[in-house]
């Protein structure tokens, strides 16, 4: 099924998601991006779904031809302070604050958003299957993310970040057990070994 372009046709939107929600380290990335009505792009579709050779390509391809994008992170700092729900969404608030072009609505991938003043938006279940903008979003919070996570890997290389991108696999909780936390990991979060797998 085609992603849909616009919410509204006429009407400036953004598409905003966020990537490492679920992770044991490193920070929460949102991203906000603003498309051409006309864009389109085949490939085009939610980040899970997409390898990492494709992500790469469509990150550069998003970059370039968006009438504005930004990605913003918070730290595992303050995601211990205001949890990494508030933290998802303060990462988003501050993706589209950072936008040179304001929006005049915002499409939320999910169901829960803090509304951002001055900017009406909706919450849409699994919408970075369903509109362009919010794919996008969903392609360059994950990519810068990943990005940083390959760099958080040459100073902690004993946890993998490379291959799991601070993900809780088995091999990243034996790791912590093993060696004990970082400075990236997430306190507020359950790092033993024993704690239920996501």
């Amino acid at each position: 099924m085609a992603l849909l372009a616009q919410l509204k046709e006429g009407r400036l939107e953004a598409g905003c998601d966020e990537a490492g929600r679920g992770c044991l380290a490193g920070p929460v990335s949102a991203a906000a991006v603003i498309l051409p009505e006309d864009f389109h792009h085949p490939l085009l579709n939610d980040s899970k779904k997409l390898s990492h050779r494709l992500r790469e390509e469509l990150r550069h391809i998003i970059e370039a031809e968006a009438l504005a994008w930004k990605v913003a992170m918070l730290d595992n700092f303050e995601i211990d302070k205001l949890n990494i729900l508030k933290a998802s969404f303060a990462a988003m608030h501050k993706a589209v604050y950072e936008l040179n072009t304001k929006p005049d609505f915002l499409l939320i991938d999910g169901n829960r958003f803090t509304p951002y003043k001055g900017i009406e938006h909706q919450c849409i279940i699994k919408g970075d299957g369903k509109f362009s903008n919010i794919a996008a979003a969903s392609i360059l919070a994950k990519t810068h993310r990943d990005e940083l996570m390959l760099r958080l890997h040459d100073e902690y290389p004993q946890y993998n970040w490379a291959q799991n991108k601070g993900y809780p696999t088995k091999a990243h909780r034996e790791a912590i057990a093993e060696y004990g936390s970082s400075p990236y990991h997430r306190k507020s979060f359950k790092l033993n070994v024993q704690a239920s797998l996501f």
